[in-house]
Order: structure tokens, then C-alpha cells, then sequence
């Protein structure tokens, strides 16, 4: 909400510059989208990792008594 906020204010300011960050919004967001999905998979990569180093800690600890 509050981008749009801003956007509004930009197309009242200067109305060519809101329209030109209208358009080239969708395209950025297709060129940055291969790094979030890099970013997910070496986020899930370093989880697996982390948790192959907790693993024999928690097998040591032994089973949780509730």
C-alpha cells in the first residue's frame, strides 16, 4: 500500500517517470527472478548443511522427555 502511495505521489510529480516506473517494474521483476530462486536454493542448501553438522549432537543428546 505504501508503494503505491509513493507511486501516486510520483504520477502527480512528474507523470512520464510514474508511467516509465510502471513499465519497467514487470521487467525487473522477470530479470531479478532467477537470483531470489539462486537465493532460496542456497538457502535450503546451507539448512541441509547445518543440519548434517547438528546431527550426531542430537543423536547424542538422546530422546526428548516431555
Amino acid at each position: 500500500m505504501f508503494t503505491f502511495l509513493l507511486w501516486l505521489i510520483l504520477l502527480v510529480l512528474c507523470w512520464p517517470l510514474a508511467l516509465l516506473a510502471l513499465v519497467l517494474y514487470p521487467l525487473l521483476w522477470l530479470l531479478l527472478l532467477p537470483f531470489r530462486l539462486v537465493g532460496f536454493a542456497v538457502g535450503g542448501v546451507l539448512a541441509l548443511v547445518a543440519a548434517l553438522f547438528m546431527l550426531p549432537a542430537r543423536v547424542l543428546r538422546g530422546p526428548a522427555l516431555r
